[in-house]
């Protein structure tokens, strides 16, 4: 089998040989063959004089011929065998020249199956009229786009210009300089000038429209949405100088959102200038908008400063999730900065279960060799990591001396990757001079970053706010619905946010007896549930009916997996039904039925939660 990095477990590139320092890609869009045909041309810089080669990722690539530019000359190359679902080495032999630069022209094509690529027909759009494409490289399927060194340790510039139909869109994760009206189409050119990883290269494309809701940021989306996306994206600047404000200045220029199809596996995935979003956070009272100010916060957690490999995935994810909720304590209040920590403590404490206390998943810094990152995905690296961040920012005195530390962890690491070690260092340098004993050299940083299971302490949280919540859950816990009348009405819940609602279905999700099914009924009526658009709330309420085995729900919730592809909806609820025997079967084929509409990660994933591939 071929030997993946030393450097990452998850790519075969070899970055400390010979580096990829920048990427041109020249693409054409073929929507019938459903691939990508054209060129890259990667500047590549020999480090180690004894190489005479640069390893590359790639995967179902078609490689048709590889030329060395300078020197005007095909070169050999090796593609290796297939790794499961890493891939294949694509090795380039670099050809003798007295520079140690060269410039690779690599022709190629992508596979219809690329993972990293969703191709939409027609019907599947809002539209029903176009085609549409979009992609997701996140955490190791850029190689599937474009032959690269496909690791977050390496970061470079890129520029492109993509060929695609007349009456189509296309959209980077760059600026876009120019447009060019060809006889048969359009010439759309992007540049993206701060060094990034392979993975947050982004591309989507389709009959799209945009709307201006800032200074530096435009929302896009079928016009069948747009101005439902107008309106709940309309606080997006705001969200973005509150950033500023706690982490510095912004880098990337612009900010436009991009609203896609259902089937995108995730909430929001913080593509450079272009973040992707879910239509799943359209709720129409713009409850769900914290996906943004999480998207926002990745400007400088995970992009600016990267996570070097997947195995310390939590100096992104960790981080994000600790600033998304500084910015809401600054938009809101900190009551409500604890309460979102209080929602996400209970989804790391479902997860710890699910997963197993000892199991080596449920560590901050994980072991990937052997195991895609995709099989690793969990909420472990974004709650117990922000989680350990609350509790350093106690040790060092709160806020007012923490935050100044991020900005110069962010000014100190821009535009590199770093890993779990170089953060503690930083850290220990910062907080611990001269050797003196004060609270920080205490911190048990083994414990924190390789112990299994919950963290090892919880900060002190203000529950004032959730206090609504676990009040009315004891309420109609203890309610005797055969004898007695409900003891809330629809009037007692208007005053309620949508937040404390998804926290008290959370409640009654999390206890350990079963509400009747009568119970229930008067619950949904109560809460007009079966009407509600917030997705958060959907999820929490369709799982109770599972769990009470709720035969009528059934239709329902597979009817709501066919319409939406978040992962973080759908395979809970896939797991749910599967652990349902009386639902099993009927979750099992309209998975079948489906996955042709799913993107790669989703239907790889809820394929092994339904035990599919045993």
């Amino acid at each position: 089998m071929e030997a993946l990095s030393p450097l990452d477990p998850s790519s075969f590139a070899r970055p400390e040989l010979a580096l990829v320092t920048d990427i041109e890609l020249n693409l054409s869009v073929s929507f019938e063959k459903k691939i990508f045909t054209g060129f890259v041309i990667l500047k590549v810089q020999k480090l180690d004089e004894s190489t005479n080669e640069v390893i590359l990722d790639s995967k179902d690539l078609a490689i048709q011929k590889v030329t060395e530019l300078d020197l005007n000359i095909d070169v050999k190359y090796e593609i290796g065998e297939q790794v499961g679902e890493f891939g294949q080495k694509l090795t380039i032999e670099l050809p003798s020249k007295s520079s140690k630069n060269y410039v690779l022209k690599i022709e190629y094509e992508t596979s219809p199956n690329a993972s990293g690529l969703q191709w939409l027909s027609p019907d599947q759009t809002s539209g029903k009229k176009h085609p549409y494409l979009f992609s997701q490289f996140q955490a190791v399927h850029a190689r599937s786009f474009l032959p690269c060194q496909d690791t977050p340790g390496v970061k470079t510039k890129y520029s492109a210009t993509i060929s695609a139909p007349a009456q189509l869109t296309v959209l980077m994760s760059a600026i876009r300089d120019h447009i060019r009206e060809l006889h048969d189409g359009k010439l759309f050119h992007f540049v993206q000038d701060v060094p990034i990883p392979s993975y947050l290269i982004a591309i989507a494309i389709g009959a799209l429209e945009s709307r201006k809701i800032g200074p530096r940021s435009h929302v896009w989306a079928e016009k069948e949405i747009i101005e439902e996306s107008a309106f709940e994206f309309a606080n997006t600047e705001h969200q973005l100088q509150t950033a500023e404000a706690i982490c510095g200045p912004y880098v990337w220029g612009i900010y436009d959102l991009l609203v896609l199809p259902p089937s995108f596996p995730y909430g929001g995935m913080e593509n450079p200038c272009l973040t992707f979003v879910t239509p799943t956070l359209l709720a129409g009272d713009r409850s769900l908008v914290n996906v943004v100010a999480h998207e926002i916060a990745h400007s400088w957690t995970g992009n600016l400063v990267t996570n070097k490999n997947f195995e310390h995935f939590w100096l992104n994810e960790g981080f994000t999730v600790f600033i998304e909720r500084k910015i809401l304590g600054r938009l809101l209040t900190p009551q409500e900065q604890d309460f979102q920590a209080l929602e996400g403590l209970a989804d790391l404490t479902n997860c710890v279960k699910r997963l197993g206390k000892d199991n080596p998943l449920t560590k901050l810094v994980v072991d990937l060799k052997g195991l895609h990152p995709d099989d690793a995905f969990s909420t472990i690296p974004y709650e117990k990591g922000q989680t350990f961040l609350r509790y350093l920012e106690e040790a060092v005195g709160g806020p007012s001396v923490f935050e100044p530390f991020l900005r110069k962890y962010f000014d100190t690491y821009k535009f590199k990757s770093v890993d779990t070690t170089d953060f503690k260092t930083f850290f220990i340098k910062e907080f611990c001079p001269c050797g003196k004993d004060n609270k920080v050299k205490h911190i048990d940083w083994d414990l924190w970053l390789h112990g299994t299971g919950l963290p090892p302490h919880i900060p002190d949280y203000d529950t004032i706010i959730g206090e609504v919540s676990v009040q009315l859950c004891s309420k109609l816990s203890s309610w005797n619905e055969t004898a007695e009348p409900p003891p809330i009405t629809a009037e007692d819940v208007k005053s309620m946010s949508a937040s404390q609602i998804i926290y008290f279905l959370q409640l009654v999700l999390d206890e350990q007896s079963v509400w009747s099914i009568i119970k229930l009924k008067e619950v949904e009526k109560i809460f007009s549930l079966a009407k509600n658009k917030n997705s958060e709330i959907k999820l929490r309420w369709l799982r109770i009916c599972l769990k009470a085995k709720w035969e009528e729900k059934i239709p329902v919730v597979l009817s709501w997996l066919n319409e939406v592809g978040r992962m973080k909806y759908v395979r809970p609820l896939y797991r749910d039904l599967y652990g349902w025997e009386a639902a099993r079967s009927k979750a099992i084929d309209n998975f079948k039925a489906n996955k042709r509409c799913m993107m790669h990660v989703s239907a790889y994933t809820v394929e092994k939660d339904l035990h599919l591939n045993e």
